[in-house]
């Protein structure tokens, strides 16, 4: 049986590049109904002219609108928090607006969350979140704490939060790889720096992320997933074989290698066979919430340049053929 039959699922965002993806797979699981709540009405009608299935629900609202999140989630199971302000640049022009999405819309959600009687919450976030440098990774990195900390603040409520923490999403919205296709035309590939290495993962390997955490979570847990490595210089010769490479210089914000795990963070993070759980440091939580893992060693830490997987121009091709 799926974790996602017979519920009612709203998705945060659920216009977006993950959100339609996850709810084209969560409607062949069995879902009771989904909501989709965004605050774009063209997108909403250009994504209902494309899913007509009667499970659908459309919400316009805001999540820095804690009252019509207390309206959306009336009779919902679950909730996938999809939703926020990502382009780092726009964050840094504009923090004010990036602080009441991404911090103030987390605590919104968990405040509803509970007082709405949702069983479980699950929240996307980012490597960027990982000792940030910009203002979108920290208000990620806020976010993150809020949903953690939130499994100790239900009091005697029993919806559980959990966090997912992954790496660059092939052609998602905003995107290096359908820039570079644009850029293609013109014969040049503007690159930051030539030793720049991102994670990557697909838009399916996402979303069969989130949908397993939903089953295998308790409530505290920052999932990390094994994914591979590549040199955005590999990228830019998989899309543009042809084309000159022309670096440019590192933009504001902007890290040489991500990192998703860090040496201090290792120190209570655990191991499975694909993917990582940073647990929380609750007084309640159980070594049983982690049975089949294995601690790290000592100075462990998970950064883009020091994987042991990673993407050749080939495999990068393929990748980006099958968006």
């Amino acid at each position: 049986m799926s974790v996602l039959e017979d519920k009612v699922v709203l998705v945060t965002g659920g216009t977006g590049s993950f959100g339609k993806k996850f709810i084209r797979k969560a409607l062949t699981l069995g879902v009771k109904k989904i909501i989709v709540f965004s605050r774009d009405e063209l997108k909403q009608y250009e994504m209902a002219q494309e899913f007509t299935d009667s499970r659908i629900r459309f919400f316009i609202g805001d999540v820095r609108d804690k009252d019509r999140l207390y309206r959306a989630f009336d009779g919902v199971d679950i909730v996938i928090h999809a939703a926020a302000l990502k382009h780092v640049g726009a964050c840094e022009y504009n923090p004010f607006e990036a602080i009441k999405t991404n911090i103030h819309g987390a605590q919104n959600i968990v405040e509803a969350a509970i007082d709405r009687g949702v069983e479980k919450v699950i929240a996307l976030s980012t490597d960027k979140a990982c000792s940030p440098i910009n203002l979108y990774g920290a208000t990620k990195l806020a976010s993150d704490k809020l949903f953690i900390a939130a499994n100790a603040y239900v009091g005697d409520k029993h919806t559980k939060f959990a966090v997912v923490r992954y790496g660059n999403v092939v052609g998602s919205r905003g995107s290096v790889v359908p820039f570079f296709k644009k850029m293609r035309e013109t014969g040049v590939l503007p690159v930051t720096d030539e030793r720049m290495t991102r994670f990557w993962i697909t838009l399916d390997q996402g979303v069969q992320f989130v949908i397993d955490n939903l089953g295998r979570m308790h409530g505290g847990e920052l999932f990390v997933p094994k994914i591979p490595s590549m040199k955005v210089t590999d990228l830019a010769k998989a899309i543009g074989p042809e084309c000159e490479i022309k670096i440019v210089g590192i933009r504001p914000g902007e890290k040489l290698h991500e990192a998703m795990i860090t040496e201090d963070d290792a120190r209570h993070t655990v191991e499975f066979d694909d993917y990582y759980v940073i647990q929380p440091e609750f007084q309640w939580w159980s070594s049983k919430n982690a049975e089949g893992s294995k601690p790290l060693s000592e100075g462990f830490h998970y950064v883009s340049n020091e994987n042991t997987q990673w993407l050749s121009v080939e495999e990068l091709r393929e990748l980006v053929k099958e968006m």
